[in-house]
């Protein structure tokens, strides 16, 4: 049977690698976001009547100049939002950790009382 202390640290480590992971998925994202303002910018710079294509498995194909913009846009607009969600869970999953922290360090007092 295990202790609690045992089980607490095992949370924690969990916890602690779930954390690194949501760090990860951030840095993905906010990659992605620089990459997308990146090509924004770079339609900024289009004359309207610029052709524009769009890489699709080994082709391009074109695409309306308009279209192509709405969609970085779009793209813009979901990973800052998955940014702020990440970012969410990573100010909840490093509060869990704290607290789990405290139950250790009293759980560690505890057993050497």
């Amino acid at each position: 049977m295990s202790n609690p202390a045992q089980d607490l640290t095992l949370r924690y480590t969990t916890s602690q690698q779930e954390l690194e992971d949501l760090v990860v998925a951030r840095q993905k994202l906010e990659t992605q976001l620089q990459e997308n303002k990146i090509v924004q910018d770079e339609f900024d710079t289009l004359k309207d009547d610029t052709k524009v294509y769009k890489l699709t498995g080994n082709v391009l194909l074109p695409v309306e100049q308009f279209e192509a913009k709405n969609n970085v846009s779009k793209r813009l607009e979901f990973i800052s939002k998955e940014i702020q969600r990440c970012e969410e869970n990573i100010k909840g999953s490093q509060a869990a950790l704290e607290q789990m922290r405290a139950e250790l360090m009293k759980a560690q007092q505890a057993a050497q009382a």
